[in-house]
């Protein structure tokens, strides 16, 4: 068990980029946590659910996401992804 207490951190503008399996219940523990989450995924009926059950916002590109964020997440599942998600066009 972990009796580990942390001090509360302030709310923030939060992008995460990548809905799977890890990336959708980490995002919504960030929305739940206070923090204003904008998130991305490659499909968009994925993104529209998770606001559907966090709140919180979707964007329609990696870029949308990340403008005004204070913070970034990508949670996604290879390299090509990766380099797609944060130096690729959008």
């Amino acid at each position: 068990m972990n009796t580990r207490q942390y001090e509360p951190a302030p709310p923030h503008r939060v992008a995460f980029i990548g809905l799977g399996v890890m990336g959708y219940p980490m995002a919504g523990h960030l929305q739940r946590a206070g923090h204003a989450v904008t998130v991305y995924n490659r499909t968009g009926a994925k993104a529209e659910a998770w606001v559907a059950e966090y709140g919180g916002a979707a964007a329609s590109t990696p870029r949308a996401a990340a403008a005004g964020a204070d913070v970034i997440f990508s949670c996604v599942g290879n390299d090509d992804d990766l380099r797609a998600v944060t130096v690729g066009d959008q």
